[in-house]
Formats: C-alpha cells, structure tokens, sequence
C-alpha cells in the first residue's frame, strides 16, 4: 500500500518532492508555515525543506522554496548514471569476494 499524504487545499502544493535531487542535496523532509502564524510572520509563509547535502554527510540544511535550486535533466542524468556505476563496481567486488569464498564454486 502506498503512502498517502493529505495537503489542506488552501496551502497550496509543493514544488519539490521528498527524496528529490537537486542542487543542494536530497530533499529528506517538508514542511509548511501556514499564513497569519507566528512562524510564518518571523520567517515567510510557504514550504520548507529540509536537505541532506550528499548520502555521507550528517549535516542537514533547511532552505526555503524560494532557495532550491532543481538540477537540470543533465545533470539528474550525470548523478544518477555515476551511482549506478558506482554500485555496480560495488557489486563486481562482492561477487569477486563471494567466488573466492566459495572456491569458485556456483551453487553457493
């Protein structure tokens, strides 16, 4: 079953969605200051998003809508296709580790 997530209609949609990349990192959380809030008056209505700069890093970033930078399909492209070759060098590696120890046997 998918997960669902309900947005009041008068908040308006996000622009970005959870786990999209962009130029600043991975988007990991949203969340909304609804107009007319204390929090909204201190720091803008609208969407915010929290950002992982890259999968090893342990700081996370909040920037406003406004702030995010969307990758160009190039780059989405160049990003994605260098992990899948990064993961699939990692999977040469294991499966080199896995024959050694099965003295190059196939049936595990």
């Amino acid at each position: 079953m998918q997960p669902t997530i309900s947005i009041p209609q008068h908040w308006g949609y996000p622009r970005f969605a959870l786990q999209q990349r962009t130029k600043d990192g991975i988007i990991l959380g949203l969340y909304y200051y609804p107009n007319g809030t204390e929090l909204a008056e201190q720091f803008g209505d609208g969407w915010r998003y929290v950002l992982m700069p890259n999968k090893n890093s342990d700081e996370l970033f909040h920037f406003q809508e406004s702030q995010i930078q969307p990758l160009s399909p190039q780059e989405l492209f160049s990003q994605i296709r260098a992990e899948i070759e990064f993961y699939q060098s990692q999977i040469a590696i294991l499966q080199q580790q896995l024959f050694a120890i099965t003295g190059g046997s196939t049936n595990g």
